[in-house]
């Protein structure tokens, strides 16, 4: 089926969305969102169409949509834990948008996301342990002038503070794991609920197959039954008749004597 001129027009705004979500992008960029609010439009217009393509690539190129729709809510995140977390639930596309492509541009956005995200995480932790550094060094060099009593409660709130930090720290590095680990629990539950949907369609064609045969089986036995039926009755009475005419020949062969 060739390609429809509606469709030529959402693969080149869908290749333009991709691209410019693979870019850096400042607060105030705009055209993304717009151009996506344009693709759900066209989308929909698409299944519409006479000329749709098939089911298939309608399922992807909604996948595709989906992914940018919730690109755009995880960038809008307020902090990198919770942008992290949101990217590891998006689903990018599986086919190329554009034939050039090696790999889908969707999945290659996905990545780079991320990348950023675990980026933006790493610089957080980073400069949380600077400013506790510099903390604790601007106390050391207050706590000179102190006496001891003073200087040993200091350095117990020192104490507290790091180990609070090493707290700070393990928790992000333990949230990192479980938005693993949901993620992995996730795609393994698709997995296990694609199969058995495809077990069930399976066993849903067996059963219709089956059915089928069971009725044209039926239809035959019926048959068979009548054509017996019949021929029972055509015995019956050609004996019937035989009988009869038997009857007739002996009683004149053979009258009766006076």
């Amino acid at each position: 089926m060739a390609t429809s001129r509606l469709e030529i027009n959402f693969i080149r705004l869908l290749s333009r969305c991709e691209s410019l979500a693979s870019e850096k992008r400042s607060e105030t960029e705009w055209r993304l969102e717009k151009y996506v609010g344009a693709l759900e439009e066209m989308l929909v217009a698409l299944k519409k169409s006479p000329s749709k393509p098939t089911a298939e690539i309608l399922t992807d190129y909604n996948r595709k949509v989906d992914f940018l729709k919730g690109l755009l809510e995880a960038e809008k995140l307020p902090s990198p834990a919770e942008k992290s977390l949101a990217n590891q639930f998006l689903a990018p596309g599986r086919m190329p948008t554009v034939a050039s492509e090696r790999m889908p541009a969707s999945k290659t956005v996905h990545i780079q996301s991320k990348a950023r995200c675990a980026g933006e995480m790493r610089k957080e932790l980073l400069s949380t342990g600077v400013s506790n550094s510099g903390f604790f060094d601007n106390n050391l060099r207050q706590r000179k002038g102190l006496p001891m009593d003073e200087r040993q409660s200091a350095a117990e709130l020192d104490s507290i503070l790091q180990h609070h930090h090493s707290l700070q720290e393990k928790l992000a590095d333990d949230m990192l794991n479980l938005a693993r680990n949901l993620k992995n629990n996730t795609l393994a539950a698709q997995n296990i609920i694609k199969q058995d949907n495809q077990t069930l369609s399976h066993s849903m064609r067996q059963a219709d197959v089956n059915f089928e045969k069971l009725k044209t089986e039926s239809d035959r036995l019926e048959q068979h039954a009548k054509k017996s039926v019949n021929w029972f009755l055509w015995l019956m009475l050609i004996v019937v008749s035989f009988t009869f005419i038997s009857m007739i020949l002996f009683i004149r062969l053979f009258p009766r004597l006076r």
